[in-house]
Formats: structure tokens, C-alpha cells, sequence
């Protein structure tokens, strides 16, 4: 069973930069196409960028041109370089596949003070 780990959030002053981790466990990785996504206070869970097992990557309109997703298949990492960051950006962040097929993480918290 597919395990998922994030780090990395905190809390940053807006226009700082944060890049989150995840780790996933399992042989699968690699196969998966995954994504970030974000779940805000009172707001539900919505997918910020996704990367293909080619690298291709999306982004919601929302981060595009500030956040940046890679990944490392060989040690099943997903990252994501957040800059420019804004107090909207405040949310708890998640790795999964895309869609959605892995249990939930517990994420990481990112707070952006204005």
C-alpha cells in the first residue's frame, strides 16, 4: 500500500518562497501521474499542479508562474516550489496521484502572513 508523506510548509511572509516535499512509498510511484493539492479553511480541496510520468506539468491559474512541480521517480519525491506567495496561498497542502487514488496524507501547513 502506497504510503504519502509531506513536508516542508511553515509559515512565510508574502512574496517568500517554500518548497514543499512528499515521499512516497510503494513501487508504484513511479507509474502515477501525480499533483499538490491545497485545502484552505471552510474551502474544499483543490488540485494546484500535477506532473506526468513524463514530466508534463499543469497548473491552476491561480499559481501558474509562481509554483513549479517535479519529480525525482527514482526516490519517489514530489516537490513544489512556491514563490511569490500570497496570504490566499494559506492552506494545508497534499500530495496524491492524479486523480486521487492514494490514502491522504496528514500534508503541511503553509501560512503566508501579509
Amino acid at each position: 500500500q502506497v504510503q504519502l508523506v509531506e513536508s516542508g510548509g511553515g509559515l512565510v511572509q508574502a512574496g517568500g518562497s517554500l518548497t514543499l516535499s512528499c515521499v512516497a512509498s510503494g513501487s508504484r510511484f513511479r507509474l502515477n501521474d501525480m499533483g499538490w493539492y491545497r485545502q484552505a479553511p471552510g474551502k474544499q480541496r483543490e488540485l494546484v499542479a500535477s506532473i506526468t510520468r513524463g514530466a508534463n506539468t499543469n497548473y491552476a491559474d491561480s499559481v501558474k508562474g509562481r509554483f513549479t512541480i517535479s519529480r525525482d521517480n527514482a526516490k519517489n519525491w514530489v516537490y513544489l516550489r512556491m514563490n511569490s506567495l500570497k496570504s490566499e496561498d494559506t492552506a494545508v497542502y497534499y500530495c496524491n496521484s492524479v486523480p486521487s487514488q492514494i490514502s491522504w496524507g496528514q500534508g503541511t501547513q503553509v501560512t503566508v502572513s501579509s
